[in-house]
Protein backbone atom coordinates (compact mmCIF):
# COMPACT_ATOMS: atom_id res chain seq x y z
CA UNK A 1 0.00 0.00 0.00
CA UNK A 2 2.46 2.39 0.90
CA UNK A 3 4.95 1.63 -1.72
CA UNK A 4 1.90 2.11 -4.43
CA UNK A 5 1.38 5.62 -2.65
CA UNK A 6 4.69 6.48 -3.32
CA UNK A 7 5.08 5.35 -6.68
CA UNK A 8 1.85 7.55 -7.59
CA UNK A 9 3.85 10.48 -5.93
CA UNK A 10 6.89 9.98 -8.37
CA UNK A 11 4.56 9.19 -11.36
CA UNK A 12 2.47 12.72 -10.46
CA UNK A 13 5.41 14.62 -10.78
CA UNK A 14 6.21 13.54 -14.37
CA UNK A 15 2.33 13.46 -15.51
CA UNK A 16 1.76 16.84 -13.89
CA UNK A 17 5.17 18.26 -16.09
CA UNK A 18 4.02 16.69 -19.22
CA UNK A 19 0.53 17.79 -18.71
CA UNK A 20 1.77 20.90 -17.46
CA UNK A 21 -0.39 20.54 -14.14
CA UNK A 22 2.04 22.77 -11.91
CA UNK A 23 -0.09 22.36 -9.35
CA UNK A 24 0.10 18.84 -9.65
CA UNK A 25 3.58 18.77 -9.78
CA UNK A 26 3.79 21.25 -6.40
CA UNK A 27 1.71 18.67 -4.70
CA UNK A 28 4.35 16.07 -4.84
CA UNK A 29 7.14 17.87 -3.65
CA UNK A 30 8.22 19.14 -0.48
CA UNK A 31 9.12 22.25 0.68
CA UNK A 32 12.85 22.15 -0.20
CA UNK A 33 13.91 19.49 -2.87
CA UNK A 34 17.40 18.87 -3.44
CA UNK A 35 17.96 18.24 -7.42
CA UNK A 36 20.66 16.74 -8.62
CA UNK A 37 20.69 16.58 -12.78
CA UNK A 38 24.77 17.16 -13.06
CA UNK A 39 24.96 13.83 -14.53
CA UNK A 40 23.25 15.37 -17.87
CA UNK A 41 23.81 19.29 -17.17
CA UNK A 42 26.99 19.20 -15.19
CA UNK A 43 25.70 22.04 -12.77
CA UNK A 44 26.32 21.58 -9.39
CA UNK A 45 23.20 19.64 -7.52
CA UNK A 46 21.52 22.30 -5.03
CA UNK A 47 18.37 22.82 -2.97
CA UNK A 48 15.64 24.66 -4.80
CA UNK A 49 11.56 25.58 -3.89
CA UNK A 50 9.23 23.30 -6.03
CA UNK A 51 8.84 26.85 -7.10
CA UNK A 52 12.33 27.46 -8.56
CA UNK A 53 12.22 23.99 -9.89
CA UNK A 54 8.45 24.26 -11.73
CA UNK A 55 9.85 27.94 -12.82
CA UNK A 56 12.59 26.37 -14.84
CA UNK A 57 10.29 22.97 -16.21
CA UNK A 58 7.50 26.03 -17.21
CA UNK A 59 9.73 27.94 -18.80
CA UNK A 60 11.41 25.05 -20.98
CA UNK A 61 8.65 22.23 -21.57
CA UNK A 62 5.94 24.55 -22.55
CA UNK A 63 7.65 24.93 -25.93
CA UNK A 64 7.11 21.39 -26.66
CA UNK A 65 4.54 20.00 -28.90
CA UNK A 66 4.14 17.59 -26.40
CA UNK A 67 6.24 15.32 -23.65
CA UNK A 68 5.60 12.03 -22.40
CA UNK A 69 7.68 10.88 -19.91
CA UNK A 70 7.40 7.07 -19.63
CA UNK A 71 8.81 5.24 -16.01
CA UNK A 72 9.65 1.84 -15.44
CA UNK A 73 11.34 -0.60 -13.08
CA UNK A 74 10.40 0.81 -9.47
CA UNK A 75 12.31 -0.14 -6.92
CA UNK A 76 11.07 0.64 -3.04
CA UNK A 77 12.87 1.02 -0.05
CA UNK A 78 10.89 2.22 3.14
CA UNK A 79 12.59 2.87 5.89
CA UNK A 80 9.62 4.71 8.31
CA UNK A 81 8.89 7.79 7.00
CA UNK A 82 11.81 7.78 4.29
CA UNK A 83 11.62 5.88 1.35
CA UNK A 84 14.20 5.57 -1.65
CA UNK A 85 12.91 5.09 -4.77
CA UNK A 86 14.95 3.90 -7.90
CA UNK A 87 13.03 3.62 -11.61
CA UNK A 88 14.43 3.93 -15.71
CA UNK A 89 12.94 6.95 -16.97
CA UNK A 90 12.74 8.16 -20.55
CA UNK A 91 11.37 11.37 -21.76
CA UNK A 92 10.00 12.14 -25.09
CA UNK A 93 10.19 15.65 -26.14
CA UNK A 94 8.16 16.44 -29.49
CA UNK A 95 8.37 19.73 -31.40
CA UNK A 96 7.55 20.62 -35.08
CA UNK A 97 7.33 16.70 -36.13
CA UNK A 98 10.74 15.84 -34.69
CA UNK A 99 11.93 14.16 -31.52
CA UNK A 100 14.40 14.71 -28.62
CA UNK A 101 14.99 11.50 -26.24
CA UNK A 102 16.94 12.12 -23.04
CA UNK A 103 17.03 8.40 -20.79
CA UNK A 104 18.65 7.16 -17.82
CA UNK A 105 17.59 6.08 -14.36
CA UNK A 106 16.28 7.96 -11.15
CA UNK A 107 16.86 7.99 -7.54
CA UNK A 108 14.55 9.56 -5.66
CA UNK A 109 13.89 9.95 -1.80
CA UNK A 110 10.91 11.03 -0.10
CA UNK A 111 9.51 11.93 3.06
CA UNK A 112 6.16 11.28 4.72
CA UNK A 113 4.87 14.49 6.16
CA UNK A 114 1.42 15.08 7.30
CA UNK A 115 0.48 11.54 5.90
CA UNK A 116 1.57 12.50 2.16
CA UNK A 117 4.53 11.16 0.78
CA UNK A 118 6.30 14.05 -0.71
CA UNK A 119 10.10 14.06 -3.01
CA UNK A 120 12.93 15.39 -0.65
CA UNK A 121 15.83 14.57 -3.80
CA UNK A 122 15.25 13.85 -7.33
CA UNK A 123 18.55 12.67 -9.14
CA UNK A 124 19.01 12.01 -12.78
CA UNK A 125 21.68 9.69 -13.80
CA UNK A 126 21.90 9.95 -17.30
CA UNK A 127 22.55 7.96 -20.07
CA UNK A 128 21.60 9.22 -23.50
CA UNK A 129 20.05 11.35 -25.75
CA UNK A 130 19.03 10.62 -28.95
CA UNK A 131 17.11 12.30 -31.65
CA UNK A 132 17.24 16.40 -32.42
CA UNK A 133 19.54 17.38 -29.92
CA UNK A 134 18.76 21.38 -30.67
CA UNK A 135 14.79 20.83 -29.86
CA UNK A 136 15.25 22.48 -26.69
CA UNK A 137 16.97 25.76 -27.95
CA UNK A 138 14.27 25.63 -30.60
CA UNK A 139 11.29 25.03 -27.35
CA UNK A 140 13.02 28.40 -25.46
CA UNK A 141 12.73 30.52 -28.27
CA UNK A 142 9.16 29.44 -29.52
CA UNK A 143 8.23 29.92 -25.84
CA UNK A 144 10.06 33.59 -25.93
CA UNK A 145 8.27 34.31 -29.13
CA UNK A 146 4.58 33.97 -27.40
CA UNK A 147 5.82 36.45 -24.84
Amino acid sequence: MEGQKIIQAVTDLFTGADERDWQKVRSVMADNVLLDYQSMTGIEPGMQTPEQIIDAWASFLPGFDKTDHQLSEFRVRLHGHEADVHYVGKADHFLDGELWTISGSYETKLEKQDGTWLIVYLKLDYDKQTGNTGLPMRAKQKLAAQQ
